[in-house]
């Protein structure tokens, strides 16, 4: 399987802006530019979209380790924090922070603990990273 996306840009790096988009066209010449990345302009960012895909990523692969252990979530609500700092290498992403609430009603606290950590160690966008990935993981029965 092969997804694609593709961003064009025009400029220079303060003065110039891009688009994004993906093959889905869920993203359509998506507007960004430098104020969107290091300042708070009005478009999207590589960080925002990389947060963006790790919190589906995770929250699907939640729903499936709490699957094999025999649970269903009413519901999974992820929020992942993307933090970039300038280093001594320039601009890194240092680190991503995952925020989950889960609502499953009769849950085994310890049950949903290990699937939330089997979902932060196998979902594919976090094994694609190479940031520390930290989580808080509450659970709403």
């Amino acid at each position: 399987m092969k997804r694609k996306a593709s961003a064009v840009w025009n400029g220079g790096l303060k003065d110039g802006r891009g688009v994004i988009s993906t093959e889905s066209n869920v993203l359509s010449n998506t507007q960004y530019s430098f104020s969107t990345r290091f300042e708070n302009g009005i478009g999207t960012n590589p960080e925002e979209l990389i947060g963006a895909a790790h919190a589906g990523c995770f929250s699907m692969a939640l729903s499936g380790e709490l699957g094999n252990a025999g649970m269903t979530a009413e519901s999974i609500d992820t929020t992942a924090t993307v933090t970039l700092e300038k280093t001594d290498a320039g601009f890194t992403v240092t680190g991503i922070h995952l925020d989950v609430t889960a609502t499953i009603p009769g849950a085994d606290p310890d049950a949903f603990q290990a699937a939330a950590d089997n979902a932060k160690a196998g979902c594919p966008i976090a094994r694609l990273l190479n940031a520390p990935i930290t989580m808080e993981a509450r659970l709403v029965s």
